[in-house]
């Protein structure tokens, strides 16, 4: 018998002396998993416990922290061969997809990558749980057919993709918990309280933040995730707690850019998902309700980026509590739902474990045809710079999602015009880019910048149109043939300051143009800087300004002395912004500063209201903007505690879309309306609007054809036999009536505050069928929609006719006072860029 060398002997008693210390969650967490909730902390000290008693084959990474200090981990669980040459599987990988700078050619029988992310809603809570489990069983010494599955796949887990949402449910959740759950869905404990454990600290939805990248949560996981490229990637949630398990294969719409393959995979995984489910006698569904269409989802996002990206979902949600009793009479408890979870999880890495040469070359395949074969209709797209900084925005989320852009440099060439839909030719400059399609993200590319989406199935999940050039507000050109370009480094950013007079100047000017001229303004206006702004366009030292540029006078300026030249110059770098410097106040066009056309600003003290009845998620978008992205204060009220001694204190009033108890009641609605005509200002959005409309502001809802018929041909109506309607097709007898979310053209009279910064046109994210009539008098028509201004995505025939020629952007003057109405979102997601100025403007240039 072959003598076994003595350090190997010493080598592998270690490593079963590791795996003997590796403890279940139930040992570690001194409680039955799934008993009760457990808290974020101790899940991170579980993954750590694993990671140290097993680091042949756990490596933990905290790849981030949330806005609350929390930390987002990452575990990556293999074979001991396997994790020794983690790096180099990484590098393999990025290869396969044409994503590295070197011409090694890949290995294509490396290990498939399996990405698991858990817990994006913070109160869907059960799949963390199911988290734990799914991590130990991987290296849990007894179990045997892991050990063979890790040779093959390198699993990656993410326990908690939303930590502080999920601590707010569970830490609401433990506290009014009895010693044994109560599984009547009526009792206090299945109905939590707003904003709910859903969204993340600022109440966004992560789910839909994928490709945007608007939230800190997102931002750092994106990195990672562009890192490895998995060839799986499984989202958990979960749904209403009557409804079965489901997974995937999804439901149609599927985007026309996913193949066959990853089709097939779903349907693969699927069949394996469904094996385990029937043996239990576990009810499911498949293909309904949850389609692969929008594309910032934790299932779509990955299938554009290559992957077999799908949802698992889980009946329980917030309702479910620990334990509730469903409309069967069936109790649901927390430990089933997690073991659901914990065994689609583990049928997933089985199915692919199995089919890991297969998985992996098709993952080569699809990036090996996207740069040679790119699809959609151009290819190349143009986008011209602006004045502002949304060119540079832009830029910033290319960069994020790993798509390549270049520099066009100066040339002439013919295509198709974004904004008219019509050929056109072009001159471009050094600062426009380019997108050529025949790159590894090609379908993204495509995904992204495509004008009209094909639907498979008009029933979506979401939005149906998110085009680039509409979102950003940027001109854009659809080419024919690529455009070489030139790289990044070749072209220096636009010079941003420039300075005339020096110390000498008795006034500074800053146009009004992007964000970035918004984080300005707050940083000055919070360090007692007097501004102004100018109503007309005006031309001084031998530049020309255009509405709305911001205007600071030494003379108004004089208690801050010599430190307001500092002051400016450290605003204007930290917003990345020029301004220019004049001698004097007299201008060569147009009115001089002491004009009545030039308008002194306050630094407005705003109040954003929040509880029930409002949108969290459009409460958070604002709370955002002022926190995250201008840094401006804001005072977050309870809707329930305004009062008239809170409006003294205030200068703006921001209503989100929501419902609000206090316009139904007169006492209250007359105290607003009194505020208003002594000079308040009150912005609503959305619902916020209609409800406005109701409670008689001044502003009506515009009523379609449908509703204007006489009584006569409404009586005819009911013997037309085409009302008639079956009951298998009720889920679709509501598709014309249905807007799921497109893009209307909106024009704009920018002669006024509320649209300075723009030219006459705005593209709008329309989600109702809700537009207003113009205001005859005492009000004015900003933003309006005419006939046939829709230019992307689906919109029911019913209501196609219903939303042209109506008020969409306005402002009524009450007093002192003015009301801004946006009926619809202008910073949608946050991601809808090109509404950030619009709603600035609502809050700092409308009625000063």
């Amino acid at each position: 018998m072959k003598k076994v060398p003595a350090g190997i002997v010493l080598l592998l008693f270690i490593s079963s002396l590791a795996l003997a210390q590796v403890k279940s969650p139930d040992q570690f967490l001194g409680y039955k998993l799934g008993s009760r909730y457990t808290p974020h902390f101790n899940i991170v000290n579980y993954c750590r416990q694993v990671a140290e008693a097993v680091p042949d084959m756990v490596k933990l990474e905290q790849y981030g922290t949330t806005h609350e200090g929390r930390p987002l981990l990452l575990l990556y669980v293999t074979s001991p061969g396997n994790l020794a040459r983690l790096e180099a599987i990484r590098q393999n990988n990025l290869r396969l997809a044409g994503l590295t700078p070197d011409k090694m050619a890949p290995d294509e029988k490396a290990p498939a990558i399996i990405w698991l992310s858990y817990n994006v809603h913070g109160n869907e809570t059960s799949s963390s749980e199911a988290a734990m489990l799914t991590l130990y069983e991987l290296v849990n010494p007894s179990n045997t057919r892991t050990k063979d599955w890790l040779q093959h796949t390198v699993i990656i887990i993410d326990p908690c993709i939303n930590p502080d949402g999920r601590d707010r449910y569970v830490n609401w959740f433990n506290s009014v918990v009895g010693i044994q759950p109560n599984p009547q869905p009526f009792t206090r404990e299945h109905a939590e309280p707003w904003p709910g454990g859903r969204p993340n600290h600022y109440y966004f939805d992560l789910n839909r933040d994928w490709a945007w990248q608007t939230q800190i949560e997102t931002q750092q996981r994106i990195i990672k995730y562009n890192q490895w490229l998995p060839q799986i990637h499984v989202d958990y949630h979960e749904q209403y707690y009557n409804n079965p398990y489901y997974f995937a294969p999804a439901a149609e719409p599927y985007h026309e850019v996913i193949t066959p393959w990853q089709r097939d995979f779903q349907t693969i995984i699927g069949r394996n998902n469904a094996k385990y489910f029937d043996q239990q006698g576990w009810l499911f569904f498949t293909k309904e309700r949850f389609d692969l269409f929008y594309p910032s989802y934790g299932d779509t996002y990955p299938l554009y980026k290559g992957a077999i990206g799908m949802t698992y979902e889980q009946g329980g949600h917030s309702r479910g509590g620990a334990a509730v009793i469903n409309r069967d009479g069936d109790t649901l408890t927390l430990w089933d739902r997690l073991y659901h979870h914990f065994t689609t999880g583990m049928s997933t890495i089985e199915a692919t474990a199995q089919n890991a040469p297969k998985v992996v070359q098709e993952f080569k395949k699809y990036y090996d045809k996207a740069r040679t074969s790119p699809p959609g209709e151009f290819k190349a797209y143009v986008i011209k710079a602006d004045e502002g900084d949304k060119i540079t925005r832009l830029k910033q989320l290319l960069t994020r999602n790993n798509i390549e852009w270049r520099h066009t440099g100066i040339g002439s060439y013919n295509g198709l015009n974004y904004f008219t839909g019509k050929m056109a030719p072009l001159k471009t400059d050094s600062q426009d880019i380019v997108v050529n399609a025949n790159q590894p993200n090609a379908n993204l590319v495509k995904v992204l910048f495509e004008r009209n989406s094909l639907l498979s199935d008009t029933v979506t999940y979401d939005i149906t149109a998110w085009s680039i050039p509409y979102v950003y507000g940027l001109t854009t050109y659809g080419l024919s043939s690529y455009i070489t370009g030139l790289p990044k480094s070749a072209v220096p950013d636009k010079a941003k300051t420039k300075t005339i007079n020096g110390e000498n100047s008795v006034a500074w000017l800053i146009r009004w143009n992007g964000l970035n001229s918004v984080q300005f303004l707050s940083s000055v206006l919070q360090q007692k800087v007097k501004v102004r702004y100018a109503e007309q366009p005006f031309k001084a030292g031998n530049e020309d300004f255009d509405k709305g540029t911001l205007i600071i006078t030494r003379t108004s300026n004089q208690s801050l002395g010599t430190s307001l030249s500092s002051i400016i110059n450290k605003a204007a770098d930290k917003a990345g912004i020029g301004y220019t410097a004049v001698a004097s106040s007299f201008v060569d066009k147009g009115f001089d500063f002491g004009s009545e056309k030039v308008h002194t600003m306050q630094a407005p003290r705003i109040g954003l209201l929040a509880g029930d009845g409002i949108s969290s998620l459009s409460m958070g978008e604002v709370w955002h903007f002022f926190d995250v992205q201008i840094g401006y204060p804001v005072n977050v009220i309870w809707a329930s505690d305004l009062t008239k001694n809170v409006l003294r204190d205030l200068d703006v009033l921001i209503l989100p879309d929501g419902n609000y108890r206090f316009l139904s009641d007169r006492s209250m609605n007359e105290a607003l309306k009194d505020w208003v005509t002594t000079g308040g200002r009150v912005i609503a959005l959305e619902g916020a609007v209609a409800q406005l409309a109701s409670a008689d502001w001044g502003i009506k809802v515009k009523k379609g054809d449908d509703d204007k018929g006489d009584k006569e041909d409404r009586e005819d109506k009911k013997d037309d036999y085409s009302m008639l309607r079956r009951y298998e097709n009720r889920e679709r007898d509501f598709i014309p009536g249905y807007n799921p979310g497109s893009i209307y053209k909106v024009e704009l009279d920018n002669s006024h505050p509320l649209a300075f910064g723009y030219d006459d046109t705005y593209f709008t994210i329309k989600q109702d069928n809700t537009i207003y009539e113009f205001f005859k008098e005492f009000g004015w028509n900003v933003g309006v929609i005419k006939k046939d201004n829709q230019v992307a995505g689906f919109v029911g025939s019913k209501l196609k006719d219903k939303l042209k020629d109506g008020l969409i952007f306005g402002v009524q003057e009450m007093g002192q006072g003015a009301v801004v109405y946006l009926a619809d979102d202008p910073l949608f997601r946050s991601f809808w860029e090109n509404g950030k100025l619009l709603f600035s403007n609502a809050v700092f240039m409308v009625g000063q």
